[in-house]
Order: C-alpha cells, then structure tokens, then sequence
C-alpha cells in the first residue's frame, strides 16, 4: 500500500514539474512547449485515473483489514416490516397444532388475561389456544391464517384515553387505518374492554371489528362490548357463554363438556440453593433498579429521589399530597399535561396475611415456568423471586377477585358449604351472577378478605400467584411545568382511604405507600420507580389563543402545570392570551389546593378564577354551575375567538355535566339546533380545541 502511494506521488510531482516547466518557457515559446510530452488536458485525466484508482485500492484494503459486522436498518412505517421467525404466529401455530389465537390490546392486564382465559378454554371446543401480543408479532400474517384449518383470530382489545388504542395495539390499529390488505378467508371475532363514563366508550374494539369485516374476514360472532364503569366480568362472561356456541356452529364442532383445570404453569422452587438470577423487584432487567441506565419506560422504570412531600389540604382529616420527584440526569422529558406512573408496592400487612392463609414460608424462592413452549411469555412475572417479592412488587392482592379466579380456587375448599358458594359465584346462572355481584363486588372483597371468609380455603401459592392479576403503576397527571421545573415532576394526590360494608379499612395502594415517603433533612430522601407516558393533553401552540380550564378537585393537577408555562411566556416577554379556570372543591377553608399560588396568579392579571365550594353555603354549587352562569364569556373565548376547552378529573358525573352545560351554551349563544351543537364540539374535538382527561 505504502509502495502504491510514492509510485503515485512520484508521477504526480514529475508532471506539476513538467507543468512549471511549461509556464517558464514564456508566450513565445508556446508552439514548441505545446509539443511536450503531455497537454494540460492530459495532465488533469492522469491526476484523475491515478486518484480513482488510488481510491479503489485503498476501499478494498479497508475492506479486507474490517471484520465483517451485521447492519441494522430501520424501516418506514408506511413499508412492510422485516420480522425474524419469532414474530411469526403463522409458524407458532402450525408448529404446536394449534388453530386459535386470542390477540390483546391491554393496558392494565384485563383484555390479557381475558384473552388468556378464552385461549384455555378453547381445547373444549377442539381449538388449541395460543394468546398473543400483537406488538410482538407480524400482525401482516393474519392474510395466511386462512392457510390453517378451523383457524380462528379473537381480539380482546381496550380502549384508553381519548378512544386511543393501548400502547402494545398501536401499530396493529395504524396498520389496519392505513393498510389495504386482503383478510378474505379471516374468522374472527372482537371483544372490546371500555368504560361507558368516557366519551369515546369502546371506540378501538368498534372499529377494528368494522375494519376487519371491510377487509373481506369472516365474523364468527357478533362484538361483545365490556364496561369497566358496571361488571366488565359478567359481561365478559356473558359474551363468552354465547361466543363459544357460534364458533360451534359455524365449524360444525362439539364441546368436549370438560372443564379447563389445567395450570399454565409448572413450579420450580429452590429449596437448597440460590439461584444466580435472583428478581428483587424490577420490571424487568435483573438489578435495574439499582444499576440505572436510560431510556427509561415501563419496563425500565427511574428510580427517583422524592424531594418533597407535602399536605395540601388543611383543618380535615382527608388527604392530599403534593409530591416533587427528583428525575434530574434521568435523560426523562415531559411536557405539560403529560401524566407520571409510579410502580407502588402492596402493604406488607396483607402479604402477610396471604403466607398465613396459605400455610407457606414466603421467603421460599421459586419460579413459574410456562408450559407452553411456543409462548413468549415465559413466566407471569419476574422469576426466579421469593413469594414475598412476587406478593409484595408483582401481584395485585388488592382488587376484586375475577369467577375463573373463584373457580380455580373452590378446588381447595375443604368445606363442603364454602366450595358450593365459590362454584356457584364462578356460574353463569343467575344467582350466582347476583351472589358475585353481592359478596365480591358489592362488599368490596380481596383475594385476602376471600381467604379470610373462606378459612377452609388452602390453594397452594404458586398456583394463586399463577391467577393473580399482575400490580400495574398508577398513572398521576403531572402539575407542573418543565419551564419551570426541568429537574423535577409534580404530581397531585389525595390519599385513598375507606371502610367497605364488611366493616374493613381498605387503603389505596399507591397513595397510601406514597403517603409514608416523606423526606427528612438528616435522612436520604426515599425513593420510587417512576416513568413518564406522553399525553395528547396540550395547550395551544401559540400562547395568544385564549383557554377555558374546568378542574376541580386534583383535576386542577394538569392546569397548574399549564398556568405555570403561561405565566413563563409572560415574563419572557410572549402575548399571553386569556387564561381561565373553574376550579371547586367541598370547603375554601379546607381543601382549596394551590389557593396562595392561584390567587397570586390573579393578582398579577394571568389568570381569570371561578371558583365553586359546593359545601360553603345552603345550596351545592358546582363548577358547571358556574360555566352556565357564565355563559357569554364561554362563547366568547370558544365561539368568537377560537379558544381552546379543557376539562380534568371526574369522568362520571363532572364531565358529563360540563359537556352538556357546554353543548347548551352553544346552541343558546351560537343560534344553533341540537345536531348542530353537537357537531360543533365534535370539530372542537379533531381541532384539539376541546380535551379532557378524565378518569373514573
């Protein structure tokens, strides 16, 4: 190579002497010097061989001298997507002889364990079930699952937010919006998990059904629509009860009449030894939580110092927290409006009331392994671990107990009585739908409270930690700004707490873990695993569009984090448009949250404030009381002058009653009919003119 490069210097220094030589000789010896060897044109060909083929051996040499290394590319989305035979259901099924797949859009754990439950039932009805997640598979493939026999796709899907899909149905729902594919030969059928309090009820489960039937597949069996608002569980179960008949029929099959006992799971428990992998309480990478590395999300949650941890309210023996999470070199950005989840873990006066019930040692490790091969899901939470971590980080222990739960559970009853009452609560039958509805949800009873009613109930633990639901975070909308507070986040919370008809004291599990995290100057601060999840809850782009914000109670978290970025603009010098809010609470005396903040806001002629103590005078008055009062100055900001409306906290009855306060106004002061209000604050919706986050 060295060799190479001085021939090339060599040639290249005889011809620019060659060329000096030329300009010497003068104008008058031209003709002669025109005779040289080479012309100025051959002179610059040469230079131009010589450099690419100078160019072309040193491009081969570093090819030889690199050690061949495997290249990555990222694709469009609008392209196919390159999958590796792991993403393949296609082949999961073919390989295992399997011919149902239940897919699941879940952002709580509900639609998957649905969509587990129906999986394992389907070897009833000579459908070997496999549960899917379509964020983990080439959902392009369901083209070729006609290629299966008696094939059938069931999607259990949520919907989340403003009628969102959920995280892990994301590019499945983009791709059938966009796509074209050709389904014909598809069987399938939908269920959807929603909540009838939130404007857009079931929206996700409604399309995809009508999508897919547009797209050429085949319904087995009419949409079954689930409210988490009433008993998403019985109408789950009553969808079911009529689903598996249709599938029957329409393959010309006959339920076996077993009933589905068999464990998803095998145990393996340490008795002697200690594994190598040892989970402690992280989502997922082993020791994450205390070796942090970023991107942090869901599965790698931050563990951030609390920094402070002060009561809100004042003079009542009700709670609520302001609560300020260090996330400074986390590499986490928020903006406002977006929300904050906090993994919480279960009070250890419950965990341990479970090892006592069940006769176990909960320090004992274990692991549950999935028995399903073909499953990309090897293990129903973090394993190896102790039961006291599974109980303590990974396991709701708190929420009501679902019928298969029960039915599993009555196996173990040594009481003859108490057996016959989980079975008949496990039915489908009438009474028993109405004893379930009594005893579990009515009472508000836990697995606990279950097996404290039940004492002569004794399930092993691994098979209770195998039913259980998995602990999700709890999601908290943020209350500050990052123009103010780029190394903090605020959240806003009022500690759950309440006796249930049992005569129980049933605490909430985040906030009250939440509660006891008070920093103390001679102490480290504590501690939480902590995430941010992007919102679509955003002021308007140019800060001189004017706002409405309806908050009351800890719905006022989002807009003092929207205040607060106003407030920034102003001082900078920005045409800060008009900014209202229509806050309420019981008492100003007590629970009047932000009051010094937001009044000074006032003072300084940021902020307009209608404020509504429902409970400070004879009659209630309410914030939506107050918007209807103020009718010409809604009309005017949202009507005339193109403003923006948000609304914040109580999805049951606040909301609703704004947005009809709202929808008359506009009739009223717009001169409009019904429908046409309506399709007003429909255009308001896609404008993003009209947003809410609400919750139930």
């Amino acid at each position: 190579m060295q060799q190479l490069y001085k021939y090339i210097t060599c040639i290249f220094m005889s011809i620019l002497k060659m060329d000096e030589a030329e300009a010497s000789l003068g104008t008058q010896q031209i003709p002669e010097a025109s005779e040289s060897l080479f012309s100025t044109v051959d002179i610059i060909l040469l230079t131009l061989l010589l450099g690419g083929i100078a160019w072309w051996y040193l491009n081969k040499q570093k090819k030889k001298d690199v050690t061949p290394q495997r290249s990555y590319s990222i694709q469009p989305t609008s392209m196919s997507l390159q999958t590796s035979s792991d993403n393949s259901f296609i082949k999961k099924l073919k390989a295992s002889g399997r011919s149902l797949v239940v897919f699941y859009g879940s952002q709580t754990g509900t639609a998957e364990e649905f969509a587990g439950r129906l999986a394992k039932e389907g070897v009833r009805y000579h459908l070997k079930g496999m549960v899917a997640d379509p964020e983990e598979c080439d959902m392009e493939e369901l083209v070729n699952l006609k290629s299966i026999p008696n094939s059938l796709a069931v999607f259990c899907l949520a919907t989340y937010g403003e009628g969102d899909p959920t995280d892990n149905a994301m590019e499945f729902y983009e791709w059938l919006q966009n796509g074209d594919a050709d389904l014909s030969g598809l069987n399938y059928a939908v269920f959807g998990l929603g909540n009838k309090t939130y404007e857009h009820y079931n929206q996700v489960a409604i399309y995809v059904d009508k999508r897919l039937e547009e797209l050429g597949a085949t319904r087995v069996f009419d949409m079954g629509l689930g409210d988490d608002d009433a008993n998403i569980e019985d109408d789950f179960i009553t969808w079911k009860d009529k689903f598996w008949p249709a599938v029957c029929e329409h393959y010309g099959i006959e339920s076996t009449g077993e009933d589905v006992t068999m464990r998803q799971y095998r145990l393996q428990e340490f008795k002697d030894e200690t594994p190598d992998k040892l989970y402690t309480g992280e989502m997922a990478r082993l020791h994450s939580l205390k070796n942090q590395r970023p991107p942090f999300d869901a599965k790698n949650p931050f563990l951030s110092k609390i920094r402070i941890n002060r009561e809100l309210h004042k003079g009542t023996e009700r709670s609520c927290m302001h609560i300020e999470f260090d996330i400074e070199g986390s590499k986490m950005r928020y903006d406002s409006g977006d929300h904050l989840a906090v993994y919480p873990i279960n009070d250890k006066e419950l965990v341990d009331k479970i090892g006592k019930f069940t006769d176990s040692d909960l320090d004992t490790i274990f692991t549950l392994i999935n028995t399903d091969e073909e499953s990309s899901k090897k293990h129903p939470f973090p394993c190896p671990t102790t039961y006291r971590t599974a109980l303590t980080h990974y396991l709701d222990i708190t929420m009501n107990p679902r019928t298969h739960v029960l039915k599993e559970l009555s196996e173990y009853c040594g009481d003859a009585a108490e057996k016959e009452k989980m079975k008949l609560m496990a039915s489908t039958s009438p009474e028993g739908k109405a004893l379930y509805q009594q005893w579990i949800i009515a009472d508000n009873r836990n697995i606990v409270h279950v097996l404290e009613d039940m004492p002569s109930c004794k399930p092993p633990l691994d098979h209770l930690c195998e039913l259980l639901p998995r602990l999700q975070p709890r999601y908290y909308s943020i209350s500050s700004s990052p123009k103010l507070y780029p190394n903090t986040v605020h959240i806003t919370a009022v500690v759950v707490e309440y006796t249930t008809p049992t005569g129980r004291h049933n605490k909430g599990v985040a906030t009250t873990w939440l509660a006891a995290k008070k920093p103390t100057p001679d102490e480290e601060p504590p501690t939480a695993p902590i995430f941010i999840r992007k919102s679509q809850f955003r002021l308007p782009t140019k800060s001189q569009t004017p706002i409405i914000m309806v908050g009351p109670g800890t719905g006022l978290a989002p807009f003092r984090g929207f205040i607060q970025e106003r407030s920034h603009g102003k001082e900078e010098g920005k045409v800060v448009g008009e900014t209202v809010l229509y806050f309420g609470c019981r008492k100003r005396c007590e629970d009047f949250i932000y009051e010094e903040e937001l009044v000074e806001y006032e003072k300084n002629g940021l902020l307009t404030l209608h404020l509504a103590f429902s409970r400070d005078q004879a009659h209630k008055v309410y914030v939506q009381h107050l918007l209807e009062k103020n009718a010409e100055e809604l009309w005017r900001i949202i009507g005339e002058n193109n403003g923006h409306l948000y609304i914040c906290g109580d999805a049951k009855s606040m909301a609703p009653d704004v947005r009809n306060v709202v929808m008359k106004i506009i009739q009223d002061k717009g001169q409009m009919n019904e429908q046409q209000a309506s399709a007003y604050l429909k255009k308001m919706e896609t404008q993003k003119r009209y947003s809410a986050d609400v919750w139930s």
